[in-house]
Formats: C-alpha cells, structure tokens, sequence
C-alpha cells in the first residue's frame, strides 16, 4: 500500500471536491451535463465517506 492509499486527508479532498460538482453552476452549452454532475458529486461524496469509514472501522478492529 502505498501512502497515498492510507491518507484519510486524499479521501476528504475527494469529498470536498464531490460537495464542490454539487455548487458548480453549469450554464450555456453545459447545462444539459448539470444532471451527469450532480450525479457524479453525490457518488463521490458517497463513496468516499463510506471509504473513510470502512479504514476507521479497520483501524479500530487493528488496535484490539
């Protein structure tokens, strides 16, 4: 594993990045994407929370 792979701090990028592709505004030849964004935000917020839990979890279930 690498580091990049363990860091709870790239995991809450990617989550910040998902809640960003929520607020982002798409307008002109974009705006047929909005709902393809949205999408893509909320799995991302999705799925890296359930990441960050899961190591959480793993890292609790190691100590004892």
């Amino acid at each position: 594993m690498s580091v990049l792979d363990r860091s709870p701090f790239l995991y809450l990028a990617c989550i910040i990045a998902g809640f960003a592709l929520l607020r982002v505004p798409l307008t002109g030849i974009l705006q047929p994407l909005s709902p393809l964004v949205v999408l893509i935000g909320v799995l991302a917020i999705l799925l890296f929370s359930l990441v960050l839990i899961v190591q959480g979890v793993l890292c609790l279930v190691k100590r004892r």
